[in-house]
């Protein structure tokens, strides 16, 4: 975690190595195939996000998905409210219940399945007004031989300059953590926002499972 904040604040994203064993990863990827988990599911394609689809997991969370959300938000939050403007509590029941005092009920964290020829579309993970400014995502199959392609990517859109691209090279149980939609960037005239969206490339062979964890939950209508 110590090169956390300078990577994010460097480059925009920063890579925890194997937070989760392979095991780990194995399981949750069987996962997609339990309906009872989810409380929805979507087809990209359907909705113009790109292609494969994603399942948005039900309260209550699976134990592992819920001690991730909750033990990476303590330090995601102090990082949050370093770049401002923010007051996020230091603990992620508080920020809940803040969310959810604003109707914000739906639970965020989903499970996405990729096949040969899939991607996903550059975009945000906005779901009502309160969004935690940080995420992360796990990748759960292992590039190379359970697929091909699939790699992940962030542009940068600076104003006034074209945009900024990071390849993002992951290791089955690898985590990046990035922005939700804008972060800091010091400048000569002081410090500016960037905008941030984040997507797949085109799977070539094989199959990609991602989890993600988003930290605020998403608007009940």
């Amino acid at each position: 975690m110590e090169m956390l904040e300078a990577d994010l604040n460097a480059h925009g994203c920063a890579v925890l190595p194997r937070l989760l064993t392979a095991a780990q990863c194995r399981e949750i990827a069987t996962w997609y195939t339990r309906p009872g988990l989810f409380r929805s599911r979507v087809i990209m394609a359907r909705h113009g996000f790109g292609r494969g689809e994603y399942q948005y997991f039900a309260y209550p969370l699976p134990d592992l998905v819920a001690s991730l959300r909750t033990n990476l938000y303590p330090e995601l939050a102090r990082i949050a409210n370093a770049w401002g403007p923010g007051n996020f509590p230091p603990d992620h029941a508080g920020y809940l219940r803040e969310c959810h005092a604003a109707g914000q009920t739906k639970p965020t964290p989903l499970l996405l399945q990729y096949g040969p020829g899939d991607y996903n579309c550059l975009h945000q993970d906005l779901y009502g007004d309160h969004v935690f400014p940080l995420q992360v995502a796990f990748l759960l199959s292992r590039p190379g031989l359970d697929f091909t392609g699939g790699e992940f990517v962030l542009t940068e859109q600076r104003p006034r300059m074209q945009s900024r691209v990071e390849v993002v090279p992951l290791q089955q149980g690898d985590a990046v953590v990035f922005p939700v939609h804008h972060r800091p960037v010091q400048g000569a005239r002081g410090t500016y926002r960037v905008s941030m969206r984040h997507g797949v490339s085109r799977i070539r062979t094989g199959q990609r499972h991602t989890l993600g964890i988003i930290f605020h939950d998403a608007h009940s209508q």
